[in-house]
Parts: structure tokens; sequence; C-alpha cells
């Protein structure tokens, strides 16, 4: 049966580095990696001035059904077809990805411990921690180079859903984690500890 690990922190906090972090630091056979943005509702069906008001940062915007069925398929050793969503037309894409289970899955999201039934599910929990300004520094610069966003609505969002659901959803959920993490994928001693814990039960599991 898989180690699942989840790393949830909040959006720019670092999460999604230290996740790559730890997958990068064991065997590629050993490890499935997946993110929780690959779950977001297809939102298709809508006009695009209307998804673009979609509030993304609130769990009802996520498939949680589908993310805990692969889950468990993947703990159970079964591989997934991961879905792929493409955050420039804010819609679910036809293609997905083949997800082989590994010994260890991470994952990584904003609202990962925000749900009951998906953080039952990881064995190993990890908040990422950072402040505000340091995210929020981070959110602008990645909307703007990846997902071709204008500042102002880049800004218009964060002040409208981002900052509200974080304090509501995202912050709240940090007591549920083994392990906070500050300063984000910059911390190695806290990845290096990590990563050693996770090689320790991955032998007391071969064991």
């Amino acid at each position: 049966m898989s180690l699942i690990v989840g790393i949830a922190g909040g959006s720019g906090s670092g999460k999604s580095t230290v996740a790559r972090r730890i997958a990068a630091s064991l065997a590629a056979s050993q490890v499935a990696f997946i993110d929780m943005d690959a779950y977001y509702r297809n939102f298709a069906h809508l006009p695009m001035e209307e998804r673009r008001r979609v509030n993304w940062d609130h769990p009802d915007a996520l498939d949680i059904d589908l993310l805990v069925r692969q889950l468990e398929m993947l703990r159970g050793g079964i591989p997934v077809e991961k879905p792929t969503y493409d955050f420039v037309t804010h819609t679910r894409t036809t293609r997905t990805e083949r997800i082989e289970p590994g010994l260890v899955v991470v994952i990584d999201g904003i609202l990962l411990f925000a749900d009951e039934r998906v953080r039952s599910l990881c064995d190993v929990k990890v908040f990422v921690d950072a402040d505000a300004d340091i995210r929020l520094i981070r959110r602008i610069r990645r909307d703007m180079s990846e997902r071709g966003r204008p500042l102002d609505e880049i800004l218009a969002q964060y002040l409208s859903t981002v900052q509200p659901m974080h304090l509501q959803f995202v912050e709240p959920s940090k007591r549920y984690a083994d392990v906070i993490v500050p300063r984000g994928g910059h911390n190695e001693v806290a990845i290096e500890m990590l990563v050693a814990k996770i090689r320790g039960r991955i032998a007391a599991q071969a064991a």
C-alpha cells in the first residue's frame, strides 16, 4: 500500500516546490506525483466571463469525488488517468495524464486539508507557510508569466476570493498538519528531514 504525502499551504507559499523536491529526492520508480489543481471542475458550459468569476479558492470548485477515488486507486496500486486543466480558458482538457502508482504518492494543493476525506487519506500531512506579501508576489509572477493574466485581474481576484478563502479555509487547515514548514521551498533543513522520514517509512514497510 502506498504512503500518501499531502502538502498544503496558501497560494504562492512554495508548497509545489517542496512537493517537487521531495518527489525528486526519491527514486522515480518509488514516487507518483499529482497536483490538486488538476481536479478543478469543468466549467466549459459557462461563458468565459462567468468562468472568470468562479471562486476557484472555494472547495466547491474542485471535483473532490474524483480526487478521492484516484487517490484510493493509487494507494491500492492501480494507475489512474489524472485530468489536466487549462488555466487560461478555465476548462478541463480532453487530455489525461497516466500516473503509475509508487511506494509514495506526493500530492499538493491549497485546500488539501480542508476536506476530511482527502485529509484522512494523507499519511503524512505537511503545511508550507509563507508571509502573505511573499505569497502575493509569487502569485503575481506566476499568473502573469504562466497563465497570461493582467495585473489588475490578478489583484482583483486576490482581494475578492484568494485572500478571504485563505482565511476561511486554508489557514484553519494548518491545525491538521503533522509538520509545518516555514519559508517554503527554501527551507533545506525541513525538506531534508521530511525526505529522511519518508525514506524511513518506506524502509519500514519493506522490512
